[in-house]
């Protein structure tokens, strides 16, 4: 039997790590005491300037540190730390999908800055890695944003990881028409991880084409008990995606459902 394609879908910070990437390291090598400062002067400059909150934070980090390059914010990804659980869950699912005849490719869809995430221990995990970034000079010093990927905006990528069209610079084999059945992705067989409001366009379009979601928490479950009761998220988990979690064993179960379903597709 052939195998099926899974799809699982990460928002980056406060989904796989526990902080905004940029809290690690880079915000104290700018001088702040504190990250709340930073975003605080990120709030201000967004309302002072009617400016996409993204497009304010991007500004501000290289306002703030005008000579940084390509290669520096490659390296800041060394100092990300993630949630329990993480480094040793894709090779594991991997296998459990493997098993049951599913293969699983790995996304990230973040606001986070794709440099960063590329710098990380599980960069090599992902098939494709959507999020902000900027041109750069042959120095390697960043000249201006190139991709700029908000709340409403990540919903694109979702559409492309369906139809199999990664190539964020293809829009017509986008949006025209795709059969269903030469879409790279079902959106059934699709789950996306978040953990709070900027998530939810993208956990409605899951929902609403037949996908599952799953609304992370780490320490308070009001907002993700929220996600559930507005139904935005199918499932509320924990973030810890370690052997016998509740995330782990959700999809799992998702596979052997996946497998399931395509066993009576090829008896009918």
């Amino acid at each position: 039997m052939k195998n099926s394609k899974m799809a699982l879908i990460y928002d980056f910070d406060h989904t796989l790590s526990p902080m905004d990437m940029q809290a690690f390291h880079y915000i104290g090598k700018l001088g702040y005491k504190n990250a709340d400062e930073f975003w605080k002067k990120c709030y201000e400059n967004t309302k002072q300037n009617n400016m996409d909150g993204v497009l304010s934070y991007m500004q501000l980090m290289v306002k703030e540190n005008p000579n940084v390059t390509k290669k520096e914010l490659i390296d800041e990804g060394k100092y990300i730390k993630f949630y329990k659980g993480v480094e040793s869950w894709f090779k594991r699912i991997n296998e459990y999908g493997k098993k049951h005849h599913v293969d699983v490719e790995h996304y990230i869809i973040s606001s986070g800055i794709k440099e960063m995430i590329k710098g990380t221990k599980i960069a090599k995990e992902f098939k494709k890695i959507y999020a902000c970034s900027y041109t750069y000079a042959t120095n390697g010093r960043v000249l201006w944003p190139s991709r700029v990927v908000n709340y409403t905006t990540k919903t694109q990528y979702l559409f492309r990881i369906n139809k199999g069209v990664l190539d964020e610079t293809n829009d017509f084999d986008l949006n025209r028409k795709t059969p269903e059945n030469e879409k790279h992705i079902p959106f059934e067989n699709i789950v996306y991880f978040g953990d709070g409001l900027t998530d939810v366009p993208s956990m409605k379009v899951v929902l609403e084409q037949g996908g599952n979601t799953i609304a992370v928490y780490e320490d308070e479950q009001k907002l993700a008990l929220e996600l559930k009761k507005d139904e935005r998220a199918s499932f509320v988990a924990l973030a810890d995606y370690s052997a016998g979690s509740k995330i782990d064993n959700l999809i799992k179960r998702i596979i052997d459902s996946i497998e399931t379903k395509a066993s009576i597709n090829k008896l009918r």
